[in-house]
């Protein structure tokens, strides 16, 4: 009979592109594989962990021990574990779980599916599943980071910045375009950095202008630019490809000169500013993401406040916030005592997170009226549910379309705003 295994991912979309990679792997094997399924109930679990912050390896543990339970019931046979967490802790864990059948690394793919099927894999180095829905697609143009913030373990499990070329990227995404891929969401931990290390220059403008040129691709969304050293050209980019979406994610952590001198982030709030207003320049209308962090040693009242005049004053149309999780064998927990009470950070947390739902609305607010090009995503009983240009999967608003036509998965419509909420747009389809 073919054994069946279920893989689940832990963390972020890039993760979410290794687990694609490897599921395809143990396919062209021979195996059945199910993602994310509801229960373990495979022969085997493949468990693909994180381990970025301390609330994302706790659940990455929790989620090993539910494996081993249904493995001590008889509802699994075996256990793999792959991923950061056993990247960076595979000793500690291999004492600590001995029901775990085998430990693998962050780019122990092909390994785990050899091991597992006891042949190599057969597939292209791109080739993978889709475990979103099948009209977008997340594209991993790199790995690893050479920036080195104090706060960041990234470095530590992926290694140094590695881009992938150009022309096999251009491949996976004509590949996907032809199982009907429509959006594709490029992630990398740093894209400003890409090409710099495999063509000694900034590439990733050319890479998005090839990429748009493909037939088929309606939207490419752009995820974690890091301020420093931006490739300012791939902004002529957007403004020149209409399937290049207006929206920019890039994480900035802080404005305050001081926390951003002990986060080693290379840039001051003055220079912070003048991004983000050269930004806003040359692309009007753009919608900026970034992610902030609070409780970070140094962050004093001063700096607190200081922080929230910032968001105030920059009205981010996309806007997340983290407590800061002192990481062992980073610069930041070797040098800079993590003093800050987790009842201050949570506070500070909260406190940020309401200054942005105001902000978020006003914005919401402003498309009243408008109309926007959608894509439907999936349907409830009384809506479609899509997003914008401005709005990607899983962590951007939703606009919930009112059901006065048929309407697919993968679909496009034109719809004008009728509502507002902080996170969330409601609307009626154009005729």
């Amino acid at each position: 009979m073919q054994k069946t295994i279920d893989v689940v991912t832990m963390g972020c979309s890039k993760n979410l592109v290794d687990s694609e990679r490897v599921i395809k792997m143990l396919e062209s094997t021979g195996f059945s594989v199910t993602h994310n399924a509801e229960a373990f109930r495979g022969d085997i679990a493949v468990i693909n962990t994180c381990g970025f912050i301390g609330d994302a390896k706790e659940e990455s543990i929790e989620m090993i021990l539910n494996a081993v339970a249904a493995k001590n019931d008889g509802a699994i046979k075996e256990i793999y574990v792959m991923g950061c967490l056993s990247e960076r802790y595979r000793d500690d864990l291999v004492a600590e779980l001995p029901e775990v059948d085998g430990w693998y690394g962050k780019f122990d793919w092909v390994k785990l599916a050899s091991d597992l099927s006891k042949k190599h894999p057969s597939t292209a180095v791109w080739d993978r599943v889709i475990t979103t829905p099948r009209h977008h697609a997340y594209i991993k143009i790199a790995e690893g980071c050479n920036r080195f913030c104090s706060f960041c373990a990234i470095p530590l499990i992926t290694g140094r910045f590695k881009s992938r070329p150009i022309e096999e990227i251009l491949d996976e995404v004509s590949a996907l375009v032809a199982r009907g891929v429509k959006e594709f969401n490029v992630i990398a931990q740093d894209l400003s950095s890409y090409g710099t290390d495999l063509y000694g220059r900034h590439a990733l403008a050319e890479l998005i202008d090839r990429m748009s040129q493909i037939q088929g691709v309606e939207w490419i969304r752009l995820h974690y630019a890091y301020p420093a050293d931006f490739p300012w050209d791939v902004l002529d980019v957007m403004n020149k490809r209409p399937n290049v979406c207006k929206y920019l994610d890039v994480a900035l952590q802080h404005c305050n000169d001081k926390v951003l001198t002990n986060m080693r982030r290379h840039i001051d709030k003055e220079a912070t500013i003048r991004f983000l207003d050269r930004v806003r320049e040359t692309v009007p209308g753009i919608h900026l993401r970034t992610t902030l962090m609070v409780g970070f040693p140094g962050e004093d009242e001063q700096a607190f406040d200081e922080l929230k005049q910032f968001v105030r004053d920059q009205r981010f149309e996309r806007m997340g916030a983290f407590a800061y999780c002192e990481e062992e064998d980073t610069y930041g927990a070797k040098n800079f005592p993590d003093e800050i009470s987790q009842n201050i950070k949570d506070e500070r947390l909260g406190e940020i997170m309401a200054i942005q739902e105001e902000i978020a609305l006003a914005h919401n607010e402003e498309k009243i009226g408008k109309r926007m090009r959608v894509i439907i995503d999936s349907e409830t009983s009384e809506h479609y549910v899509g997003r914008s240009e401005f709005d990607s999967p899983e962590v951007d608003p939703e606009v919930l379309v009112e059901k006065t036509e048929k309407l697919s998965p993968g679909e496009f419509v034109e719809v004008e705003i009728t509502e507002a909420m902080p996170f969330e747009l409601v609307a009626k389809i154009v005729k």
